[in-house]
């Protein structure tokens, strides 16, 4: 749903300024810079004049903490509100930000000649968006200074800005501005591929098969998939109402081919699986260019849920443009949105800026609110590639955002079977952005009591903790280009208990339920016992050992990984203790 700016100003056309002078729109006061160019990017000089951008400002909400509050109660079996789910209006409503608001932004704009025909307004007025802003323009609206950027590794060329700010009487009231400060495109959470060639199937009852113990030479399928998390003998049946959703960035794309012959390989019975795309913001889609994560999503979900549809999002990759904003308010605008969602990108969160981190995890929590679960890789790093000197040289340990965001489920990775370890990539930590939420308290806090003093000034104690949960995230087959690779990565394990939450929405929509929705009130309080403790394997970085997984929650592999049939019987009965 879209409102035309003129239209609010109507509606709020008595609602005085205050008595604002046009000078105060001159004292300015720092929103956020960097000290330096950001890692890997370099500066090309200043754009050419005719350069176009479109400004995305995020509102703050009238009612603070009206949004976090609707969350919890509509993700707390407990409570009343658990089996009502507020409509993409009741969001927006929740979500609007105070008359004055608005009339002060509306004014600061219309100070720098922006008509109010280039701008839009959606989300209950909390998000606008700014079109055909010259860079001369941003560079006074926000006293920036725009340049081009371009990334040493990829060539990617960017229009941004090492540092930005605000009118003073504005920062109460605006969130952030995009883009700005944000540099880092979200990375794919997996490694190198390689040919199928030197590796053979493991399935149900199967001992893995090593022809070297130099190298792993076992594959996980959606059969041992099935088996492992007691999956197996469940069918679908809410195809009409559950859906998948796939998120697709970076011009990568999935490929039905390729889609049909890992069913026809791995799930036979599911060779018709199929797909629908939505083009957000721009997005493409070429199959004939496939990309090897877009593939990887598809087919794994599919592995796991079909016949359960599924739509793959596919966001526009413009250099101007800001792919998470532009990606969640797309969704936020549908009235109807998958009840699953998974996506395995993400990147340090040190190169967020904090603003922006937070009106992204904002939005989340809007998903969460309507009834969607948001997964998202913890990342494949440990606690941090490379040697996680800061600035100022120092070492701290880097996890990944969004899966540091409390409102997503953070996925991390595991390896073996019987048992199953935590695998050295898994992504974990602790956000130095966010603060570690109710649900985790109990949890984290019995870790952080175990560990003590080691890595003491190397994470964030009180920050929140992922990963959440986990699952198998190496060799992994996947078909791309008609070639069969392997693969491994928490890019893996996210799709993959993606499907399996899917499958969890499913059972409850047939019997008349509402879906899960945000997971992680559940996943640590009634849930957990349905999930399989992983007590073993560590995720090393930054030059250390990175931390063990250990009896409990801990920062490699969350609660664990899923027990498919445990976790219907604690949703069926509301009972916390299932059968062993």
């Amino acid at each position: 749903m879209r409102y035309r700016w003129v239209l609010v100003l109507f509606l709020l056309s008595s609602v005085p300024l205050g008595g604002i002078a046009i000078s105060r729109w001159d004292d300015m006061r720092s929103k956020h810079s960097w000290g330096a160019i950001p890692e890997n990017w370099e500066c090309l000089g200043l754009p050419t004049t005719d350069t176009i951008i479109d400004l995305y400002m995020a509102l703050k909400p009238y009612r603070e903490n009206a949004l976090v509050d609707a969350l919890n109660e509509v993700s707390d079996p407990r409570h009343p509100r658990h089996v009502s789910r507020p409509s993409l209006e009741q969001v927006a409503d929740i979500v609007a930000p105070h008359p004055d608001t608005v009339q002060l932004v509306h004014s600061w704009l219309e100070h720098h000649r922006i008509t109010s025909s280039s701008v839009s307004v959606t989300n209950g007025g909390s998000f606008l968006t700014v079109t055909g802003v010259t860079v001369s323009q941003a560079n006074d609206l926000l006293g920036a200074s725009y340049r081009l950027y371009t990334h040493t590794k990829t060539n990617e060329t960017i229009v941004r800005t090492l540092g930005y700010s605000l009118p003073v009487v504005l920062h109460g009231h605006v969130q952030t501005v995009a883009p700005t400060t944000f540099f880092s495109s979200p990375l794919t959470q997996w490694q190198t591929p390689r040919k199928r060639s030197d590796v053979a199937t493991v399935g149900p009852g199967k001992s893995p098969v090593r022809e070297s113990p130099r190298r792993i030479t076992t594959v996980v399928t959606p059969a041992f998939l099935r088996w492992l998390y007691s999956t197996f003998a469940y069918v679908p049946s809410a195809m009409d109402r559950n859906v998948v959703g796939v998120a697709g960035f970076l011009g990568e794309y999935p490929n039905p081919v390729d889609l049909i012959s890992y069913m026809r390989k791995y799930r036979p019975d599911g060779i018709d699986a199929t797909y629908t795309v939505t083009l957000v913001n721009g997005g493409g889609y070429n199959p004939n260019t496939p990309g090897e994560e877009a593939n990887a999503d598809l087919q794994l979900t599919e592995g796991i849920t079909y016949p359960t549809p599924h739509i793959f999002y596919s966001t526009g990759t413009s250099s101007n443009d800001e792919i998470y904003l532009a990606w969640l308010v797309a969704l936020l605008n549908q009235q109807n949105v998958p009840q699953t969602i998974t996506a395995s990108y993400g990147n340090y969160e040190k190169f967020y800026p904090i603003d922006y981190a937070y009106e992204v995890c904002h939005l989340f929590a809007q998903l969460g609110a309507r009834g969607v679960s948001v997964i998202f890789a913890s990342g494949d790093h440990g606690v941090g590639g490379g040697d996680c000197k800061t600035n100022d040289g120092t070492v701290r340990f880097t996890p990944f955002f969004p899966a540091t965001c409390p409102f997503v489920t953070a996925v991390g990775g595991t390896t073996s079977f019987d048992p199953e370890v935590g695998a050295s990539l898994s992504g974990g930590g602790f956000s130095e952005y966010f603060r570690r939420p109710k649900y985790q308290q109990q949890a984290v806090s019995t870790f952080l009591d175990n560990l003590g003093q080691q890595y003491s000034g190397l994470y964030n104690p009180p920050g929140r903790g992922i990963p959440d949960i986990a699952a198998q995230a190496m060799t992994i087959p996947i078909f791309h280009k008609g070639q069969e690779e392997v693969v491994k990565g928490t890019s893996c394990s996210t799709p993959i208990m993606a499907g399996i939450i899917s499958l969890l929405n499913d059972h409850r929509l047939s019997q008349g339920k509402h879906p899960l929705g945000f997971l992680n009130p559940w996943l640590y309080g009634g849930g957990l016992k349905g999930f399989n403790d992983i007590m073993s394997g560590s995720n090393p970085g930054c030059n250390t050992d990175g931390f063990s997984a250990i009896v409990g929650w801990d920062p490699v592999t969350g609660l664990g990984t899923p027990d498919f049939e445990r976790l219907m019987y604690i949703l069926d009965l509301g009972s916390s203790n299932p059968p062993e």
